[in-house]
């Protein structure tokens, strides 16, 4: 068995930016379901987790964003 070492020294990347960018991702996809139930006249709250208690089509896909990325951790 080969002896490995790993490079500890160097700092991780940051993750800022892939929290940012897997939010705006999954903010779009969410958006548009939403808005094709909201268009259709749908149920789409009952869809998305946490967004069943909001009132305004940009908060419940902010709280199912979030939700959806509370799973992804």
């Amino acid at each position: 068995m080969a002896h490995t070492h790993l490079n500890q020294d160097r700092p991780l990347k940051d993750t800022g930016l892939t929290f940012w960018t897997v939010f705006a991702l999954g903010f779009a996809i969410v958006f548009t379901i939403a808005l094709v139930g909201s268009l259709t006249g749908m149920p789409w709250r009952s869809w998305l987790p946490g967004a069943e208690s909001c009132k305004s089509l940009f908060g419940g896909v902010q709280a199912a964003v979030y939700s959806f990325m509370s799973h992804t951790t």
